[in-house]
Formats: C-alpha cells, sequence, structure tokens
C-alpha cells in the first residue's frame, strides 16, 4: 500500500471523527494532533504526515464551497442525508481534484484514490456513488488532463460532435476605471459569461444574445479576442468537442441579472485591479488583461 493511500486513509479518518463531533473549525496543529493519534492506533508506518495535514487543512478551509459544490452535483441527496463516510470522502476528492496540485496528484488518481476509500471504508454502493458524484463534476470540468494521446485529441477535434459557443469580456467605465462582468461557477472560479449558438450562427449575433440571457447586459462587439476548444463528456451524448469564441465587449455599467440555472451562482462587476487578480481559469486570464488594456485606449 502506498504512503499516500496510508495518508489519505488517515485523512478520511480525522475527516470523520471531526464530522462525528462537529468539530469541523478546528486549528492545523490540532488537526496534526489527531492525525497523528490515527496512525499510532491503526500502527501505520507513515512518519512524514504532512500530506494528510494538507488534505485536511485545505478541505476544512474550503468546506463551505466543497459542500455547495458536493449540493449541486448530487440534488437528489442532501448533504445531511449522504452517509458521513461517503460525505467526507466526497469532500476528501474534490479538495484533491479542484484544489489541489495536480503535477503531484492528476484528476483521474485523486477520483479513483477516493472510489477506493469508498470501497473499503463506505456501504456497498458507495463506490458507484463517489464515482458518479466525482465523475459528473469532473465531466464539468471539461475532463482537465485526461490521459489522451496528442494524436487522439487531435483525430478526436477534427471529427467528433461538436458544440458552438461564444463568450465575451465585457468591460464597462465606471468611477473612472474599466469594470468587468464575471460569473462565478459552482467549482469556485469567476470566469466569462458564455452561451451556445448555432455551428452555422455568425459568433458576435450569437454572443449578443447570449450575454444577455445569462447576465442581462446589451453588449457592443468591438473585436475578437480568441478561441478555446476542449473535449466534454455527456452522460446522454458521450464525447462532445466545445469550441469556445471570445469576443471583447462594452455596455453600460448596470445591474447585473443572472440566468437561473445550473453551473453558476454569482455574477458581478470587478474593478480592472480586482479581475486580474480573482482565481480564474488558465485560459481566461490573458483574455480578461488583454480585453483591459484595449479597453483603456478606446
Amino acid at each position: 500500500m502506498s504512503t499516500r493511500h496510508i495518508a489519505r486513509t488517515l485523512a478520511l479518518q480525522t475527516l470523520f471523527e471531526l464530522d462525528m463531533k462537529g468539530e469541523l473549525g478546528i486549528s492545523p496543529n490540532e488537526v496534526e494532533g489527531i492525525i497523528a493519534r490515527n496512525r499510532d492506533e491503526a500502527g501505520e508506518a507513515v512518519k512524514d504526515l504532512s500530506f494528510a495535514k494538507e488534505v485536511v487543512t485545505n478541505a476544512l478551509s474550503r468546506r463551505i464551497t466543497i459542500d455547495d459544490i458536493i449540493t449541486r452535483a448530487a440534488p437528489d441527496w442532501p448533504l445531511d442525508k449522504i452517509g458521513i463516510v461517503d460525505r467526507n470522502i466526497l469532500r476528501l476528492g474534490l479538495t484533491e481534484l479542484l484544489f489541489g496540485d495536480r503535477t503531484q496528484v492528476p484528476p483521474k488518481v485523486a477520483i479513483d484514490e477516493a472510489i477506493e476509500l469508498a470501497k473499503a471504508f463506505g456501504g456497498e454502493t458507495s463506490g458507484r456513488f463517489v464515482n458518479g458524484v466525482l465523475g459528473a463534476i469532473y465531466k464539468e470540468m471539461g475532463e482537465p488532463e485526461k490521459g489522451q494521446t496528442t494524436k487522439s485529441k487531435k483525430e478526436y477535434f477534427e471529427s467528433g460532435k461538436r458544440e458552438l459557443l461564444a463568450g465575451a469580456v465585457v468591460c464597462a467605465h465606471h468611477n473612472n476605471k474599466v469594470q468587468v462582468a464575471l460569473v462565478h461557477d459552482v467549482f469556485g472560479y469567476w470566469t466569462l459569461p458564455k452561451g451556445h449558438i448555432g455551428l452555422e450562427e455568425k459568433g458576435e449575433e450569437g454572443v449578443v444574445r447570449e450575454i444577455k440571457k445569462e447576465i442581462g447586459l446589451y453588449i457592443t462587439v468591438l473585436e475578437k479576442l480568441g478561441e478555446n476548444q476542449y473535449i466534454a463528456n455527456k452522460p446522454d451524448q458521450g464525447k462532445v468537442v466545445k469550441h469556445v469564441n471570445y469576443y471583447l465587449a462594452t455596455s453600460d455599467y448596470t445591474d447585473l441579472q443572472l440566468e437561473k440555472k445550473g453551473g453558476l451562482d454569482e455574477a458581478k462587476w470587478f474593478s480592472e485591479i480586482d479581475a486580474v487578480n480573482l482565481r480564474v481559469y488558465d485560459d481566461i486570464k490573458p483574455l480578461i488583461r488583454n480585453a483591459i488594456d484595449k479597453v483603456k485606449n478606446v
């Protein structure tokens, strides 16, 4: 059994214990003490507890966000109705999947390890339940770093089912500063508003409609900023290539009205300084910076 698998077992035992006692707000030093005690009681030969402590501390500090994601990903299962073992395995798995270091723990490893914990410590259906919830979230993320060769990805991009989307960096001037309209997703990231358009539809027309639909803004499109594509896995369709064209747009500075739909929970204006320092996806950062620079010069 690998050292990290043992560390995850100790982390799960610690989260379980804290949840049972209702003590999820304890300090990192107390966390380390509980992990050490669990190690000693189990007779595990693990000297370095830093990985277990890091995972538990991260899970506790982000618990509200993580619990909200679980609730959205498993709407038929209120959090307090999920078994305490399964609940904390999901917290542990999501901590690694969403907030861990992917160079150390790739997404698929995080999911597979959580499933193994569910099979070992949960009930008869725990493995399937954990797999279903984490798998659904992973697919919504666009299956980052999925184990595909460059050739197979290229072939699929060229021949697979396609969906076309259009999004925009929407800027407005307010208080002598550039403001950027962003939306917040259930994974804890601020990102750009976007929506589906027809494969034969002009992107500029589609993005005007979709931004009005998603955040209630009438926009003027200035130019195209860039594009991105990724492979998503839909339960009803299988693998789908999502191709997103991004535009620079301006609007009046007015209240945002977020469309009620799954995946997003907030829409907000941010100043040019705050917008580039938020937790955003890596492919979005340069688009925001580029848009702000362009709008400043308009």
